[in-house]
């Protein structure tokens, strides 16, 4: 099976993880993130443009209060050579994993092992805050407009670990995954991976992927185990 590539995750990550509003101005594709992370607030070009162009690029960025922070893909290599020219400094390298939904849903999770739920139950969002994501990136998830619902994965019968899926054009997305710090190590972010694709294959999707830090060394190590393939990559730079 042929796997999605990194445009066709890009695409993905729009629909399910996506700004609060987005406009064109000029080449640019400026997104207002209200506090829901980088990926929702960076500035990426669409069209051709000058070095003149980053100026009010900056300038609509700073209208909404946001970081001069642009987002840079492997076609973008001259826009981020400018802006290295102008004192951007790399931030957060991501890797973008996929791998069919079929290869974690040969043997079916146990029912109380993990659940997919939607709204989320009040324990999901403080197990969210233990790892910094808060209201401003619930936020983001009650605003996805595709197919989702969110994990909530236990270990010797307690909550250990959540996460937020959805699916666009048949792929499925995970985002936020957290782990309780007590039960890290234990098995819990596979299990949280399998009971998104199983929840994945059961909606339709053939493919589940994620966005991951290249820093996140025990996370990268995780997805490899579990048969991930890296398909893309991107970078910010940020003022």
């Amino acid at each position: 099976m042929t796997l999605p590539d990194a445009k066709t995750l890009n695409d993905v990550l729009e629909a399910t993880w996506p700004a609060a509003k987005m406009h064109r101005a000029g080449p640019w594709m400026i997104r207002e993130g209200a506090g829901g992370g980088k990926r929702v607030s960076a500035a990426t070009v669409e069209a051709d443009y000058t070095e003149a162009d980053i100026a009010s690029a900056e300038a609509e960025m700073q209208a909404l209060g946001q970081d001069a922070l642009f987002m840079l893909r492997p076609k973008d290599a001259a826009l981020d050579q400018m802006l290295d020219q102008r004192g951007y400094r790399v931030i957060d390298p991501v890797d973008l994993y996929v791998l069919p939904v079929a290869a974690l849903t040969q043997e079916r999770l146990p029912l109380v092992t993990a659940f997919h739920i939607w709204p989320p139950l009040a324990i999901m969002p403080d197990l969210w805050a233990e790892g910094g994501i808060g209201p401003a990136r619930i936020a983001v998830m009650n605003r996805v407009n595709v197919p989702k619902t969110a994990i909530l994965a236990r270990q010797t019968d307690q909550p250990a670990g959540t996460a937020f899926v959805a699916i666009h054009d048949g792929i499925a997305m995970i985002h936020a995954i957290e782990v309780a710090p007590k039960l890290r190590r234990q098995g819990v972010g596979t299990k949280i991976l399998r009971a998104a694709a199983e929840w994945a294959q059961d909606n339709g999707a053939t493919h589940l992927s994620l966005a991951v830090t290249c820093a996140n060394t025990g996370a990268n190590a995780l997805y490899a185990s579990l048969g991930m393939t890296v398909v893309g990559h991107y970078h910010y730079r940020i003022k």
